[in-house]
């Protein structure tokens, strides 16, 4: 499947770098631009699939990127981030040929679904859902549902992001300090024991029914948890 390219034009960069980063572990391609002119000069030249877009950039504002896209034929799906949250602005936004709207402070999972269902709207080429499998345990990323079989289980939000990242990395054996990383991102250093906490709660779920199949997540002494169909 051919990869979704995605501009992000911000004029913070931490933030657009942020957002672009995230995009590229989802297997996507994305460039960021600081200003409207860079955004204007970079979907010319990149030609995007879809185009996360701040209002508030030093030269041209973000009503203004969109309007001279829209002016040169690009009807490429925009997606406005910005921390302009009035009525007015989302109106704006949407009237003039935005696809959606969203607010900062943002949560980054909720603007990468977001991107995926406008994605999906358009008919560009990321509008597949994006299911990860391992044996008969599924993950929708789009609707977040998790089944082992045809059984739906509940997980919390720590517990999903936990499993997600396993499955994503399957069949690598993944450590307990590379799990705290990518999952709790800083402020838990040598905690452990969290993880631990975190796998033993997702292997009762994974596991609880009477027809479950085999354990699917294993412990790889010495060195941490791999999720895969048997242990080797």
């Amino acid at each position: 499947m051919e990869k979704v390219r995605l501009l992000v034009v911000d004029d913070d960069p931490p933030i657009a770098d942020l957002v672009a980063t995230v995009a590229r572990y989802e297997g996507w391609e994305a460039v960021t631009a600081n200003s409207g002119e860079e955004a204007l000069r970079l979907a010319a030249e990149f030609h995007p699939d879809i185009v996360v877009l701040d209002l508030m950039l030093p030269d041209l504002d973000g009503f203004g990127v969109l309007d001279r896209l829209r002016r040169s034929g690009a009807m490429v799906p925009v997606v406005f981030l910005t921390a302009r949250d009035g009525v007015a602005d989302r109106v704006a936004g949407l009237t003039r040929g935005g696809d959606d709207y969203l607010v900062k402070p943002f949560a980054v999972e909720e603007l990468m679904a977001r991107l995926r269902t406008v994605l999906r709207r358009s008919a560009g080429p990321g509008f597949q859902r994006s299911v990860l499998r391992v044996g008969d345990l599924t993950m929708d990323e789009d609707t977040r549902e998790v089944r082992r079989g045809e059984r739906l289980l509940t997980l919390t939000p720590t517990e999903y992001e936990v499993l997600r990242y396993l499955m994503r990395k399957s069949p690598t054996v993944l450590t307990k300090a590379q799990i705290l990383d990518h999952v709790w991102e800083y402020g838990f250093g040598g905690r452990s024991n969290v993880v631990e906490l975190v796998v033993s709660r997702l292997r009762r779920k994974l596991d609880e029914s009477d027809d479950a199949g085999a354990p699917l997540i294993h412990t790889v002494r010495g060195f941490g948890y791999v999720i895969r169909q048997a242990a080797e």
